[in-house]
């Protein structure tokens, strides 16, 4: 009887633990991170979901006889922003999961 106990208890917590995993992935959404490139010449914006929400490019970098600098500015932003928001993901899913995803884990087949 004590093994069922045991184990009713883990299948609860890891109940709560997937309906926290799901509220948190839902709030991650609203989180925001921002990074930039070109010193601060290009602003990319990505939340939690790892989505971009918002770019931002100076009037200063918009040259029409390198574009090809502008294109270089805006790929730097959007790759650190995504890496940034990847990272906030990360650090909240661990926080829910608590000890119970080993450190060093693969979130990424989560979606994280």
């Amino acid at each position: 009887m004590t093994d069922g106990m045991n184990m009713a208890d883990m299948f609860g917590k890891i109940a709560d633990m997937q309906k926290k995993m799901a509220e948190t992935q839902e709030h991650l959404g609203s989180k925001l991170v921002t990074a930039e490139a070109g010193g601060g010449m290009v602003k990319v914006t990505a939340n939690g979901l790892q989505r971009i929400t918002s770019i931002s490019i100076e009037k200063e970098v918009v040259d029409p006889d390198d574009v090809e600098l502008l294109e270089d500015l805006v790929m730097a932003g959007i790759n650190k922003a995504l890496e940034d928001a990847s990272g906030l993901a990360k650090q909240e899913m661990a926080k829910v999961a608590g000890g119970l995803i080993p450190p060093g884990t693969d979130l990424s087949r989560f979606g994280l």
